[in-house]
């Protein structure tokens, strides 16, 4: 008979060890409690008074958390400048040009404070995840847990921006993709385009729907005939003036709800990719259930936000702490 050292459950405890995302199990809420007391305390105060004085920095932070997660985890890459040894950062790829130069201030101003507290402990990358949930909570919509300790990238690649985010123009099958090959399922892919609540979007993004839509029709038929007469006189100088812009809610465009739900089963959301979401078997009924049961929208969207947080995080040697949010360290070989 063998003397089996090792009791029973030592597999069953392996295989559990080894599912579990090991990096994202590093981290956890209290992770500059005694390093940082005042983390939160700096971030809060920061965001409550950007917030105030300019409204576009919530909705502004929120995609840029998104679009810095999905690419290549939230490990604050999108943050990086282009420079002479590293020429093409996340933050120039196409799809980011527009993001909010709201959301990149608030993330420096707050991480020169914390450097003045803390010198070199606060990632940049759990600042850009601490202010994205205080400012999704000021704006009216749902606390969740943020797990803190993520590492800041040491690579920055604008490449790997069209490989994973989403477009306007993609079929609802290309976009499901976009989503389900990061390990999110459909329905937390349409409970994170509810932060469509809140900002604008640029008129280019939808001026397809609104001007020369077809030999048949000038305008989407699909669209709602007032928005489109309004979209077209808001952005008939948009070829001019790229900075034109309407807002993705027409109802309540600076809270947090579940109006946006409401919008695009009458025809009310901008872009075609919202029209997609209100017409396919795939996502109609949970649209349907966002728009008229807002705690249920609320509940899923923390939900999707805390996954959303530890996807593909940075931890120990594979990152590190940027003393500036838009410069690594050392400078790449």
């Amino acid at each position: 008979m063998h003397n089996h050292r090792y009791p029973m459950a030592f597999p069953i405890l392996f295989l559990l060890f080894i599912c579990l995302p090991f990096s994202s199990a590093k981290l956890n809420t209290d992770y500059y409690k005694k390093t940082c007391p005042d983390f939160e305390k700096i971030v809060r105060e920061h965001i409550y008074i950007k917030q105030s004085s300019s409204p576009a920095t919530a909705p502004g932070i929120l995609r840029m958390f998104f679009h810095d997660c999905i690419t290549d985890g939230c490990d604050a890459s999108i943050l990086v400048s282009s420079t002479a040894y590293n020429p093409h950062a996340e933050r120039d790829a196409e799809l980011n040009l527009s993001l909010s130069g709201d959301a990149f201030d608030i993330i420096v101003k707050i991480k020169n404070a914390l450097e003045l507290a803390c010198p070199g402990i606060v990632s940049c990358s759990d600042v850009v995840a601490q202010a994205t949930r205080d400012l999704v909570k000021m704006v009216g919509g749902p606390f969740y847990p943020v797990r803190l300790g993520r590492k800041d990238s040491l690579v920055s690649d604008a490449s790997r921006t069209d490989e994973s985010l989403p477009t306007t123009t993609m079929t609802m099958d290309d976009i499901i993709k976009k989503f389900t090959i990061k390990n999110f399922t459909i329905r937390e892919m349409v409970a994170l385009t509810g932060a469509h609540t809140i900002g604008f979007t640029h008129c280019k993004e939808f001026s397809n729907r609104i001007f020369n839509y077809s030999k048949t029709s000038e305008i989407d038929p699909t669209l709602h005939p007032k928005l489109a007469a309004g979209l077209r006189r808001v952005c008939q100088n948009y070829t001019s003036d790229p900075s034109m812009a309407a807002f993705n809610d027409v109802r309540s465009p600076g809270k947090f709800d579940n109006a946006f739900f409401q919008n695009v089963l009458k025809g009310l959301g901008l872009l075609t990719s919202d029209y997609l979401l209100a017409v396919d078997p795939r996502t109609k009924p949970i649209v349907e259930l966002y728009a008229k049961d807002e705690r249920a929208f609320f509940q899923d969207f923390a939900k999707a936000m805390e996954k959303l947080s530890v996807h593909g995080v940075k931890t120990g040697k594979k990152g590190e702490v940027r003393s500036r949010c838009d410069q690594f360290n050392h400078i790449p070989n």
